[in-house]
């Protein structure tokens, strides 16, 4: 864990800010403004409720709303919604994803428009700090709040439920009102802090794969006519010029003869199949840090207007139909990744056996197309669109659902498949580089990227198992979005969860932080046994 700290405000909370504290790399506070925003909030909805119906508050929920609770009810009416929506199912959520809902529900509370008490800032705080884990089961939530998940939070918090794991004794400890019991479960925190995490290790992989391809585009002898300047001018976008850039980066020093007038679609169209997932990775994160930072509570506590507003902010469909994108556009440029591999067992692209094996009649890499194309089948299937389904519940009055949830988790197994698919395809281009005897020039993106796999991938040739070389390969693609090997504002990839928290120190799962390649200029193609 590093010695910064992140301040929660309520208003800049951001995705790479989320998997920091998520995944115990830094640790919070709970900033004035959002202290401030939280109890003047709280104050006003212990005020509106003492003079009007205010859902939750003192009515029933769900098609229950129009059932007034009395006073003679009140004092328990709380504890009984928490202990009844705290029905969930299924294997619980990865601790990260849990503690991810944690900082999320911490800040939309912060954003002061719950009427949850702010002492609760604190605890949340304290919880997500030494690592404390409320048991949430993944079955419970369709997109319209995340009620079971935060349900149970709540029952830890008041010592009705057992933590998960957490650092220390006591385990944190808070005073959840029977008045703020909805208003501390309305919330998507958990479909959120998923989403985040989601995105945020999306954002490194989709830098990564554009280091992989350019090792892969040198092992075939390929041309760089397709990222030419000129091309991308032509058709101006955004996403597919910032990859297109990202490559000439790469390449800057190297003096390339290409081998073909024209390559296969996996280097000559990958700007414009990667360059969908950036654009689409780009506006999803736009839409989750929105939210991150919203007051999306049903009812809404307008401090200003006096107001309870009975409202459908919980609604996460701009979450769902952003990843629903995310996934489609995944799947391309994952297919992309599988064709380029598929060059480099084929001895007319690298001047090798096939299979890049050592004798001809070795099998060589030629599992990881099976390892690949089974990845890519994965990120299909999870491709389906989570928004394509819809719900009528509670009698009919909630008759409206968008699955965002179901959005969220699936996008989030489709990245892990994605890192499993580029592996395939590092390995296969470091070992075609090594077979070939070269190397790109020293002091270049393309270079300083093989050293880093080159020093940790196995460098037998010989038939054996490939599993090992794998999961390093996936630890190597972490690296592969540092700053040391990025692009930069001359034509990289910058997300906007990066924007924050060290302007873009990325916290990608294994290793290291994310940013962008940096070109530098040197000569020319050198022969590795020179070159090192």
């Amino acid at each position: 864990m590093t010695s910064s700290h992140i301040v929660i405000d309520g208003r800049t909370l951001t995705c790479a800010q989320v998997a920091a504290t998520a995944r115990r790399e830094t640790d919070i506070v709970v900033g004035d403004t959002a202290l401030a925003a939280a109890r003047a909030a709280w104050q006003e909805a212990q005020d509106l409720a003492e003079r009007q119906p205010v859902y939750g508050r003192n009515t029933g929920v769900g098609a229950n709303h129009t059932v007034d609770v009395g006073a003679d009810e009140r004092a328990v009416h709380g504890i009984r919604l928490l202990r009844s929506h705290a029905a969930g199912a299924g294997p619980l959520l990865a601790p990260e994803v849990a503690r991810a809902m944690l900082v999320v529900r911490l800040n939309q509370i912060g954003a002061g428009g719950s009427g949850v008490d702010p002492a609760l800032l604190g605890v949340l705080a304290d919880a997500i700090n030494r690592g404390f884990t409320p048991p949430v089961p993944a079955y419970g939530a369709i997109g319209t709040g995340d009620l079971t998940a935060l349900a149970s939070t709540a029952l830890c918090l008041l010592g009705e439920r057992a933590w998960r794991e957490g650092d220390g004794v006591p385990a944190p400890r808070g005073d959840i009102r029977a008045s703020e019991a909805l208003a501390f479960i309305s919330s998507s925190a958990a479909t959120l802090g998923d989403a985040a995490l989601a995105c945020h290790d999306l954002a490194a992989l989709l830098k990564a794969a554009i280091t992989v391809a350019g090792l892969s585009l040198f092992a075939v002898r390929g041309s760089l006519e397709p990222y030419a300047p000129a091309v991308h001018r032509a058709r101006r976008h955004r996403g597919q010029q910032q990859v297109a850039a990202a490559v000439r980066g790469l390449f800057a020093a190297e003096q390339l003869s290409p081998a073909r007038v024209q390559d296969p679609y996996g280097y000559r169209a990958f700007p414009q199949v990667h360059g969908p997932a950036v654009d689409s990775l780009h506006h999803a994160e736009r839409i989750i840090r929105t939210d991150l930072n919203a007051a999306a509570e049903n009812p809404l506590i307008d401090v200003a207007g006096h107001a309870a507003w009975h409202n459908g902010n919980f609604h996460a469909a701009y979450v769902g139909l952003a990843l629903d994108a995310v996934r489609a556009a995944l799947f391309q440029t994952a297919a992309l990744s599988v064709a380029r591999l598929g060059t480099l067992v084929e001895p007319s692209f690298t001047g090798l056996n096939a299979f890049l094996a050592q004798t001809p009649a070795s099998s060589g890499v030629m599992v990881l197309e099976y390892v690949a194309q089974s990845a890519v089948a994965d990120i299909r299937r999870f491709a389906a669109p989570a928004a394509l389904g819809s719900a009528v519940l509670s009698r009919g009055v909630e008759e409206h659902a968008g699955f965002s949830t179901q959005s969220a988790r699936a996008t989030s197994d489709a990245v892990a498949a994605y890192r499993a698919a580029l592996s395939c395809e590092l390995v296969a281009a470091v070992r075609a580089l090594r077979m070939q005897g070269r190397a790109p020039a020293p002091g270049g993106g393309l270079r300083r990227a093989y050293d880093r796999a080159d020093a940790v991938l196995d460098p037998d040739c010989a038939d054996r198992p490939l599993d090992g070389d794998l999961a390093a390969a996936a630890v190597v693609l972490s690296a592969f979005a540092a700053p040391s090997l990025a692009p930069d504002g001359r034509g990289g990839l910058v997300f906007p969860s990066q924007l924050s928290h060290g302007a873009g120190d990325a916290m990608v799962p294994a290793a290291g932080a994310g940013r962008g390649l940096v070109p530098a200029p040197a000569p020319q193609e050198t022969d590795k046994t020179e070159a090192r």
